[in-house]
């Protein structure tokens, strides 16, 4: 008994294999991108959390323990994860770092002349507007700069990109398996007299199926391949554009595992492995699920 060879499947159907290859890489290319853009947008947002977000400068009426009675009352409310009081002689020291390369403009600068201030970090974006209000209607503030705009910007661009790319992503997982599922009929009906002749000679009905299904597996594996090969190359070309864009950002984590920092920027390898195992897993799911819907609505066992 003759088993039906996958290859030799494919070789004989090298349009439609070809088919079900390009809208498989079409697929997982498109969910790469929106998988990377995700994890970057994410990024991006947590290391602007990270920062202080709103800071006050005080006039210099306002004393120390004004100050950290400031820092408890913000600390009460349970919305700030971290508060830093910014002395004038720290103030003065950030900015003769800030300006090591220039000494005209620290010539004329001292520490009297610089504010004291106290930088806010909220334990959730949501929260800024609240401490904002708090810090303005505090006494001997003279001003608050709140990043209000960058972190909304942030967080508006976060959300449509999930939402985006969760429809189109949908879409294309949908169209992707129902042409694995007509290819693989057409394939079943091509070979309608090989089953035929299988079935006299005692094949099993799993026996039948199983190259099918590996057929299925094979097209979303060399899918998820080709579109995750094409999309770092397209990561490691446009690189020096990113960093352009991300100008002052030396690195943007996507989080630590076992000591190691999976970092999105720049591209780290531990980062494309992780989005190559989520790309297989996908890709031998369609395969499989494709394979599966279309042998049982095909193939009479």
């Amino acid at each position: 008994m003759k088993k039906i060879g996958t290859w030799q499947r494919l070789r004989r159907t090298p349009y439609q294999s070809g088919a079900a290859i390009l809208i498989m890489t079409l697929t997982f290319f498109v969910t790469g991108i929106f998988f990377v853009l995700a994890s970057f947008s994410s990024s991006i947002l947590t290391y602007f959390e990270s920062k202080p977000q709103v800071t006050a400068f005080f006039t210099d009426k306002k004393d120390i323990n004004s100050i950290k009675n400031l820092e408890a009352q913000l600390k009460a409310t349970g919305k700030v994860s971290h508060t830093k009081y910014i002395s004038k002689e720290e103030a003065l020291s950030i900015y003769k770092e800030q300006n090591k390369n220039d000494p005209l403009l620290l010539e004329m600068v001292t520490a009297e002349i610089l504010p004291a201030s106290l930088e806010v970090q909220a334990s959730d974006p949501d929260y800024l507007g609240e401490i904002n209000s708090i810090l303005q209607n505090e006494p001997e503030v003279e001003e608050v700069i709140f990043q209000k705009e960058i972190v909304d910007s942030l967080l508006s661009w976060t959300s449509t990109i999930r939402k985006v790319g969760l429809i189109v992503v949908a879409i294309l997982l949908f169209v992707s398996l129902s042409i694995l599922v007509t290819i693989i009929g057409m394939k079943i009906a091509l070979m309608k007299e090989e089953i035929e002749v299988l079935k006299l000679v005692g094949a099993t009905g799993s026996y039948i199926r199983m190259p099918f299904i590996m057929e299925g597996i094979f097209y979303g594996l060399v899918g998820a391949l080709i579109s995750w090969s094409t999309l770092y190359i397209l990561l490691l070309y446009i690189t020096p554009s990113i960093g352009t864009f991300l100008k002052g950002i030396t690195a943007l984590s996507l989080f630590s595992y076992s000591g190691y920092n999976v970092t999105i920027w720049p591209v780290s390898i531990l980062f494309m492995s992780l989005l190559l195992l989520v790309e297989i897993v996908l890709g031998m799911g369609i395969g499989i699920i494709g394979s599966l819907l279309a042998v049982k609505r095909y193939l009479k066992s």
